[in-house]
Order: structure tokens, then sequence, then C-alpha cells
């Protein structure tokens, strides 16, 4: 082939890409053919779908009113940023972002993930047969993916079975990075006033209860998975306490009294006070609450669960425990380097909800290469417009959501309950390296249902609802932060939004 030849191929290949991507573009709501309603909150509605391109079953997450509040499409675009650049077996992928038609007006947001089959705390509360196999592979995959997540300096923040999702082949994917936070590569830990952390205190390690600033450590995370593992373990969860001073109560039965040492590094002077006055209290062996554990997870458990921050292990050190042994290795494990400053430049100043869009619309562009190649070409980029099929999307979803003539309803796949027969056989390929990035298949029909899984006492536990979320006490907050009168006024802005969210400010 002459040089003029392949110009002429390369030129062809080039102009069909353009309009291949324009096409799919411009007819994204006609690349989805949508399934089901999966999931419903105050954010929106989730759907299953088919993408036509691919043949992959995704999940696409309808973010309504993405901008009524700042503070909530912040968020939006802080996931979604984290997202693209932490690409792990055990993180969910984003896989698109619907392109709105601009970046001035839209205020609707369709984020397109992986499909997966249902969450952990369903697996648990669903499946009374998971086998020590099960527990194992769980737990490894958790610390897998954390290991990745910090040594790109990401705290996750919000760890709890319900923002952990699982599918019919006992995969995990770590998702939620709603309240993730990023620490850039030229700092250290800092400290942070955690206004938007409302997330359920029954997974929250001892040094932030009741506190509303603290330091990003990797040991928030780690004390979280601990709880994870444990109601893997026991079939429910360990310190479901309803409020801080029960919470404290719950830890201190199992942990034991802290020392004052270790007292002193909890930064609320409430909680500090109530654990000094606490009785003298000894540690529960964790063989008596977990009968018939093998010993190996009950070593690691007390690690992960280690009161004092310092004490608990990184997530790479707990890859390498005897617990693991035969399954991990944990320096072939994939990490990467801390994410750049730049990344997360705009995250320094608080910011508008005009400025929000537009972040977020330069964001969603990184999953259409031909619109962007325009946008940052184009000398009014407020001025820009390109086709969009977000408009026809959201009638497709909402005539779903009503059970109109497009609904196609299916039932409900089966909750993972499966053996693990082959687990032994097949555990090297999750040992490190290239194939341990290979990612699963997403759900699989097949399996049946689990039996209800009840606690000896027959008490059935559920996460709290808006009564039962800590109180935010702003006078208190705006006094020990020296606010001058327009933070606290600003302050008082975002506190008030966490209303929707469970939180109640006093004072």
């Amino acid at each position: 082939m002459s040089a003029r030849e392949r110009e002429s191929a390369a030129s062809t290949a080039s102009r069909d890409e353009f309009f291949a991507t324009a096409s799919w573009t411009a007819n994204e709501s006609q690349r989805y053919e949508l399934l089901e309603v999966i999931g419903k909150g105050s954010y929106g509605v989730v759907c299953a779908a088919i993408d036509r391109e691919s043949g992959q079953k995704v999940a696409i997450k309808k973010v309504r009113n993405a901008f009524d509040h700042a503070s909530d499409a912040t968020r939006i675009l802080r996931e979604v940023t984290l997202l693209r650049h932490l690409k792990h077996p055990d993180i969910v992928e984003v896989l698109n972002i619907m392109l709105p038609p601009n970046p001035r007006e839209f205020n609707e947001v369709f984020i397109v993930f992986e499909l997966m089959g249902t969450d952990l705390h369903q697996v648990i509360k669903a499946n009374d047969d998971l086998t020590d196999e099960h527990h194992q592979f769980f737990l490894y995959q958790l610390l897998r993916g954390l290991k990745y997540m910090h040594s790109a300096n990401v705290f996750h923040r919000d760890l709890k079975p319900k923002n952990i999702l699982a599918n019919s082949d006992c995969k995990l994917k770590i998702c939620d990075f709603g309240l993730a936070r990023a620490m850039t590569a030229k700092t250290g830990p800092q400290m942070i006033f955690w206004t938007d952390y409302v997330a359920t205190r029954w997974y929250r390690a001892p040094e932030l209860c009741g506190s509303f600033f603290t330091k990003y450590t990797p040991a928030i995370d780690i004390w979280g998975v601990g709880c994870i593992f444990a109601e893997l373990l026991r079939g429910r969860p360990l310190f479901p306490g309803k409020n801080v001073v029960k919470q404290l109560e719950l830890i201190t039965d199992l942990l034991g009294t802290p020392t004052p040492l270790q007292i002193a590094k909890v930064r609320n002077e409430k909680a500090r006070r109530f654990l000094q006055q606490m009785r003298i209290k000894p540690a529960t062996p964790l063989s008596e609450k977990f009968p018939g554990v093998d010993s190996k997870a009950l070593n690691l458990l007390e690690k992960l669960l280690a009161f004092d921050p310092d004490d608990r292990p990184t997530a790479a050190q707990a890859l390498a425990d005897p617990y693991f042994e035969g399954l991990a290795d944990v320096s072939r494990e994939p990490s990467r380097h801390p994410l750049p400053k730049s990344v997360f430049a705009w995250d320094q100043r608080k910011l508008s909800r005009e400025e929000v869009r537009e972040l977020l619309y330069e964001e969603i562009l990184h999953y259409h290469p031909q619109a962007k190649r325009e946008y940052d070409g184009s000398e009014k980029k407020s001025g820009f417009d390109y086709p969009s099929g977000i408009a026809d999307m959201s009638r497709k979803f909402d005539s779903l959501e009503q059970g109109g003539p497009e609904a196609k309803f299916q039932t409900s796949k089966s909750l993972p309950k499966h053996a693990v027969g082959e687990y032994r056989d097949k555990a090297a390929q999750f040992a490190g390296g290239i194939d341990a990035l290979s990612r699963s298949d997403s759900v699989k029909p097949g399996g049946s249902p689990g039996l209800a899984r009840m606690d000896s006492d027959d008490v059935e536990y559920e996460e709290p609802q808006t009564d039962d979320v800590d109180r935010f006490d702003l006078a208190e907050v705006v006094q020990a932060m020296s606010l001058d009168a327009e933070d606290a006024r600003a302050l008082k802005m975002e506190a008030e939004a966490l209303l929707e969210e469970g939180g109640e400010i006093a004072g």
C-alpha cells in the first residue's frame, strides 16, 4: 500500500469514527434498551439496560435535579472524577456518562455503570450458608480494592455492605464514592471539616464518633472493612448503635476500655469525656463473640478493629496476613501513583452551581472524544452545543417508572448463593498480576433464592433511618472552628442541605 493509499485509508477510518461517535452521541437513548427499574432513592432512579453497541448489561443511574444544591452536585462531580482515575477490578466502573446538549442548562445526569446483581448487605441478609471460603474471598477483594485506592491517596469514608456491589460469581466491587476524598501528592494528612459526613455510624471508626473534623487516614476505611468482615462472619452488624454513646458502649464492650493515650485520639470532647469516665471493662475474646470461626480470621479481625487508628494495619499489611496464605501475593497486587493535585484543583474553594455544572460537563466530555475535541477547540465554550439524546432517555425513564408501554420488567435475579468447590483451584488468578485485572462477567442467571438469615435472638437489623442519625450541633461547630459571620452563613446553608440526607441541626 502506497503512502497516499495509507493516508486515504486513515482519513476514511477517522471519518467513519467521527460519524459513528456523533451518531451514538445523538442517539444515546437508542443505544441503551431499558429493562427494569432496579433502584430508587432521593437522588433519582437506577435502571438495568442493555448496551446495544457492546451487548453488555449495564446499570444507568438517573440523577434528578442534580444542581438544586451545589454540595450535592459537587459530590457527583467528585465521584465521577475519582472513578475515571480509579481503574481496578474491585472498584465499580463508569462505562459512560450521557452527554448533555450544552454546559449551561442540563439538570439531569445519566451515569452508565457495569451491572451487578445485588449488594453485600443483601448477600448477608439472604444467605445462611456462606462458607469460610466466601468470607476469605470477599475480604480479600475488599482489601485488594482498598490497597489500590489508598495507593492513590483516596479515602472512601463510607464503607458499608450497601456500598459493596456483588454478583453471582462472588465478585465484589466497591461503589458510592460520593463522600470519598483524595489527598494530593504534595500534601500530608489534612485536617478537614466533615460537614457532609453523614455515613451510618455503625461502620464509623471510634475516633470519628461525634466528630465533625479530623484527619484523612487510611485507618478510617480499615475500620469499616473490619466491621463489614465481622458482619459477614456473624450475619448481623457488629456495632448497631442508636446514637454516639451507644456506639461507643458497644465498641468498648467488645474491645475493652481504651487506654488514656487511645482516648486522646478521639477528637470529640464529649466522646473523650464519656470514655474517660467509663468503668474499666475487659476485652471480650473474639472466639466468644464468633464461635466456630477460624482462628486466623479472628486474629486478622482483631487487627482491623484496633481502637487506636495507629495500630490498624494498612490494606497491604492485611493482605499479607496469614489468613490469606496461598491466595494473596501482596507484592503483585496492583497499585497506582497518588492523584496529581491538578485533578481536584477546583476542590479548594466553594463552587457555585453554575461552576459545578460546567466542570461536570467537562468531566462528561472525557467519555465523548469527538465532542471533547470540538469543545476544546471552540472559542466560546459557554455557547457550545452538541447533539444529545438525554431528553429522549429521560422520557423513557419516566415511562418505565410509570409502567408505560415501554416498560419491560424482568423477574429479579436470584441472590448470590452458591458453592465454592472450585474456589481453591481458581484462586491463583486472583493472586495479582495482569490476570487479576481482568473484569468478571456481570449478573449471571441461575441459583436458588437464599433463606432469610436471622440471628439467634431473632432480630433482623436494618441501618438507622432519618430519626436515628446523629445531631449536628451547629453552634458548637461554628464556635470550635472560629468562623466569621460570612463563613458561618455558608456553613449553615450547607448544613441545612444535609437535612435531606438525614441530619438534624441544632443551635
